[in-house]
């Protein structure tokens, strides 16, 4: 089996740092992901919101250097937690991240610049979708 998920997209809130009983930190992060596709004559957006789990150092960092509105890159795998609440059956869909990008640096001003190797504008993605 195999189970990649790669997101390109803008954090919706900062990042919230735990850590377990055990003393292992844990992120948890807030993503929308917006692609574009052409509905008959106009352009429509499609956001997905996910949340993403980033465990250990990488997490700590995350939780230091990120903050809502900064554009990210997540390399994970998709996975689904079930739990049971007041007798109904509930579940969501997350990605546990092992790579976290910084696409984006805020200047001073707290506008995103890009310049430098490490920054990436994604290009917008166009596809020709039919609405059900």
């Amino acid at each position: 089996m195999y189970n990649k998920v790669i997101l390109i997209g803008n954090l919706t809130k900062d990042p919230e740092l735990r850590y377990t009983p055990q003393g292992t930190p844990v992120c948890t992060l807030r993503l929308a992901s917006t692609t574009k596709y052409k509905s008959g004559d106009s352009m429509k957006d499609d956001t997905l919101f996910i949340n993403v789990i980033v465990w250990g150092k990488q997490g700590e960092t995350v939780a230091q250097h990120l903050a809502k509105g900064r554009s990210i890159l997540v390399e994970g795998r998709l996975q689904e937690r079930r739990w049971e609440s007041d007798g109904q059956q509930k579940s969501k869909f997350e990605v546990v991240s092992n790579v976290v990008r910084f696409l984006g640096r805020k200047d001073e001003g707290g506008q995103h610049e890009s310049s430098g190797d490490s920054d990436f504008a994604p290009p917008e993605e166009t596809t020709d979708l039919e609405p059900f």
